[in-house]
């Protein structure tokens, strides 16, 4: 099949462009000539590579009209990282750039669009978060993700298309960025360096990405059963606090040393005493559960950064 996949040099994309050529799809991918490929670099020839800014209104509406996706997969995305503060980027890359995709998708045709969401629309909330619940984001980021999700909604809506948003908890796993939590404490436990973090009770919904890949290919396979416009919660389903996170490290790469708390600044969303996801809703629509357990998840991205970083950057000396 003809798929389409945006942010595909990202964490989550490049998982996603690895599945997808691994069931044999036609995968192509939009990218900026500036694009980092080092995540993608082993299967890129396996890929079509489309150089375009999706900001550029005409210039995706050519793309697009030469790739004919049956299947797109939007996941470019600005601002979840601390140093990308730029307010318009943030606007334009997460609100317009979605605007003029789906533009181009919906006059091309298509049998599924997926939006990728994020649990920042929801803001911080007192109990486990639904997709009924009322958005209330905390920062620039959260309110772009919110409004392009309730966009692809509307134009779902109002024409009867197969389009739907996956709202990620926290993912976590293989080629994520090093500067994150989960990668930053893996590393520097296997170099026996000291760990500097935050808040021991700030809590996150950590899910594996192995889940996460499973969770869009069962929207996908079942696209054809599921209200038009639909959201959907992916998460593990149980929040842990980064303390939690830190013991399960240390006790897979027997780590001998304890953190350093409060060396790192938090975020606004770290005051929140519950940040958890209830997947009862695409358990139900299409059958998805997160199947790997926090331990189990963290053992494979503690062999994989062992041998990715291992081999490449000297890791073990």
């Amino acid at each position: 099949m003809n798929v389409l996949v945006t942010g595909a040099t990202g964490f989550v994309g490049s998982n996603l462009v690895r599945t997808l050529v691994s069931k044999k799809h036609e995968a192509h991918i939009i990218l900026r000539e500036t694009s980092d490929k080092w995540r993608i670099k082993d299967v890129i020839e396996k890929i079509n590579l489309h150089h375009c800014d999706l900001k550029n209104k005409e210039k995706v509406r050519k793309v697009i009209s030469e790739i004919a996706p049956q299947m797109v997969f939007h996941l470019a995305v600005y601002g979840s990282f601390p140093q990308q503060q730029d307010q318009f980027q943030t606007i334009e890359t997460n609100l317009l750039s979605t605007v003029n995709l789906l533009d181009a998708c919906t006059r091309t045709g298509f049998d599924c669009f997926i939006n990728t969401g994020s649990s920042s629309e929801y803001g911080i909330k007192p109990s486990r978060m639904k997709e009924i619940d009322v958005l209330e984001p905390t920062s620039d980021y959260g309110v772009t993700k919110a409004a392009s999700t309730l966009y692809c909604q509307s134009v779902a809506r109002r024409n009867s298309m197969a389009i739907f948003t996956l709202r990620l908890f926290s993912p976590y796993g293989y080629f994520e960025e090093i500067s994150r939590l989960i990668p930053t404490i893996i590393l520097c436990c296997l170099k026996n360096k000291e760990v500097g973090l935050s808040s021991p009770n700030a809590v996150r919904d950590f899910v594996f990405i192995e889940d996460v890949m499973d969770a869009y290919l069962k929207v996908v396979e079942r696209a054809d059963r599921i209200d038009p416009g639909e959201i959907f919660n992916v998460g593990s389903g149980k929040q842990h606090t980064v303390k939690e996170v830190f013991d399960v490290i240390k006790r897979l790469t027997r780590y001998e040393r304890e953190p350093r708390w409060g060396s790192s600044s938090g975020r606004v969303g770290d005051m929140a005493k519950t940040w958890e996801a209830d997947v009862d809703k695409i358990g139900k629509a299409v059958g998805w559960t997160p199947k790997t357990t926090l331990s189990d998840g963290v053992s494979k991205t503690i062999e994989w950064f062992k041998d990715y970083y291992g081999n490449q950057h000297q890791l073990r000396e």
